[in-house]
């Protein structure tokens, strides 16, 4: 366990999407937006970050989808990878590479790995009868098996795994197979295959992630721990099929990498295409790796491909690999076959200019703990209720006070009062507090944070007398004294996405919560007059008190709630 040390760089990964569909909103709040804050605030603090994803381009349904189309595997993955990158870019994704899965740097990467582990005798060799549709004249993916399930009883269990109840299974325990392709039964049929024996590397994982990681979300561990718990078996790191990653030994014609075993291996050459330094990001205990994927890779990012690492024992582990719940659309499960899905090409083409919102209210909903449920109500409230009226508001009232009193320039920093200062330093606190992989979301937006009422923050500022003698004199100096901090913010909103693109900037400091906010020094070295000075000012300005004044007394008292 790495959870004190401080390390030199970071190397963070994101799920890779698959290749044979468009990238929906349970995607996004599941890994994307997720994994962009946390890299996006990485930077903000001046580390050595790289952020590399890409598209997951082999396996059995792009097959599936090149025949129901008419065309070739290949044609299937250049037009959705095309899709899918323009997408991430539409919604200011900030990968650092966007790689593919059929590259040749990954076909390289991924042979050599395989080849590796084979000449060191980490593979077992089997032959075993696997179940093929004769009609459809193919070998059949465990995903393309149906059957009940013999732990729960769910008539729909997958050859891979029970939605029901979550067990991991292989498609020869289920009951009553039956092929989702033809619908027809599937026969077994023999053929021989690599292996690779998880269940030798059970005291490793034990050790490694029940001992040394249980600062890890719950439901991560708690899914290590079924798994490990239930015994682990081997599992096939190759399949037959005609469209993948050739198995690079004699003997192995008709056969390529099984795609859970190549896909992870897609996050080392993308690092490869974007720095010829990049051995040091996989292979250097100075780096921190992170995953972040959705619930339904724990098992491959927690359990399979850390097996794989260790056996080739040249790589660093993963010191986190925080995993997001479901996000659900109207109350029902979002389904690709279905089409029952918000798609984010088709978001950014009906909504032009609010990607802010859709990353807001991702953010806003996230399913950390939990699967959550979005609904296109709970998107428009969000928006006019606290975008509009509590962000818009905070930001417009700090801009016109600032130049209504201090003509356009943030004033200098004077001390707190006794009243004002727990709740200056619980904010300070939040948002420069260093994140980990593991609580992005606990930090990830101070602004929803302090609207829904956390109970570690001081409770709303009240009355501007509170404490104090209640004169305008006092209600000045506090003014005077907090009155930069919501400019500094919205500063560091403007300035989050570089020095001319300010698309994101809201986004950024919204769904970012700490890097969003962390603005410049807040004493401006041409601004050095006290309060008491600034308050015989606005009192030359002002003799007394009206209606405007007023209004800006309360803009005042709510820019510092909300802040």
């Amino acid at each position: 366990m790495s959870e004190n040390k401080e390390f030199k760089r970071y190397m963070v990964t994101s799920a890779l999407p698959y290749a044979n569909g468009p990238v929906h909103i349970g995607h996004l709040a599941g890994v994307y937006v997720p994994s962009d804050i946390y890299v996006r605030y990485l930077r903000l603090r001046g580390r050595d970050v790289l952020w590399v994803c890409g598209s997951d381009e082999h396996g059995v349904p792009i097959t599936l989808k090149a025949r129901a189309e008419g065309v070739t595997p290949q044609d299937v993955v250049d037009k959705y990878h095309a899709l899918i990158k323009q997408s991430f870019e539409g919604l200011g994704i900030s990968f650092d590479i966007y790689s593919r899965t059929s590259s040749r740097t990954h076909a390289k990467t991924a042979s050599d790995f395989f080849l590796k582990l084979y000449q060191d005798g980490k593979f077992i060799e089997q032959t075993s009868m696997q179940f093929y549709d004769p009609e459809a004249g193919i070998f059949l993916a465990d995903r393309y098996i149906m059957g009940t399930c013999p732990h729960c009883g769910n008539d729909r269990a997958y050859g891979d795994q029970c939605e029901k109840c979550g067990s991991t299974l292989s498609a020869n325990e289920l009951k009553d197979p039956r092929s989702t392709i033809s619908g027809s039964a599937p026969v077994l049929k023999e053929t021989k295959h690599w292996y690779l024996p998880l269940d030798r590397y059970e005291d490793f994982l034990k050790k490694w992630i029940l001992e040394g990681h249980k600062e890890w979300k719950v439901n991560v561990y708690g899914q290590c721990k079924s798994w490990l718990d239930m015994g682990l078996q081997p599992r096939a790191v190759s399949r037959d099929l005609d469209w993948g990653i050739p198995v690079p030994v004699e003997g192995a014609e008709g056969k390529v990498l099984y795609v859970w075993f190549d896909a992870p291996i897609g996050y080392i050459s993308a690092t490869k295409d974007l720095t010829p330094d990049w051995k040091k990001y996989w292979m250097d205990s100075d780096t921190k790796l992170v995953h972040f994927i959705g619930k339904d890779n724990i098992v491959f990012h927690c359990i399979v491909f850390p097996s794989m690492l260790e056996a080739h024992g040249d790589f660093i582990l993963p010191e986190n690999v925080p995993a997001n719940e479901f996000l659900n659309l109207e109350g029902d499960k979002i389904s690709t076959s279905r089409n029952w899905a918000v798609w984010l090409h088709e978001y950014l083409e009906d909504f032009p200019g609010q990607q802010d919102v859709l990353r807001y209210v991702l953010c806003a909903n996230a399913p950390e703990t939990k699967d959550n449920d979005f609904t296109w109500k709970d998107f428009q409230t969000r928006n006019n209720n606290e975008l509009v009226a509590i962000l818009g508001n905070f930001v417009n009232r700090a801009l016109v006070l600032t130049h209504k009193y201090f003509e356009g320039r943030v004033p200098a920093a004077a001390g707190l009062t006794e009243y004002d200062e727990p709740h200056w330093l619980w904010i300070r606190g939040t948002i420069t507090g260093d994140l980990d992989g593991n609580g992005v979301a606990d930090e990830e937006i101070v602004l929803a944070t302090i609207q829904q009422g956390d109970e570690r923050r001081p409770g709303p500022i009240e009355a501007s007398n509170k404490g104090g003698s209640g004169s305008r004199g006092d209600d000045t100096q506090r003014f005077v004294a907090n009155h930069g901090q919501p400019c500094h913010c919205y500063r560091a909103f403007y300035a989050f996405h570089g020095e001319k693109d300010h698309r994101y900037a809201w986004s950024g400091a919204l769904c970012m919560g700490s890097a969003g906010r962390r603005g410049p020094d807040r004493r401006r070295a041409d601004d050095r007059r006290g309060p008491a000075a600034v308050r015989q000012d606005r009192r030359r300005a002002d003799p007394a008190p009206t209606r405007e004044t007023r209004a800006g007394a309360r803009g005042k008292r709510r820019s510092r709630r909300y802040c």
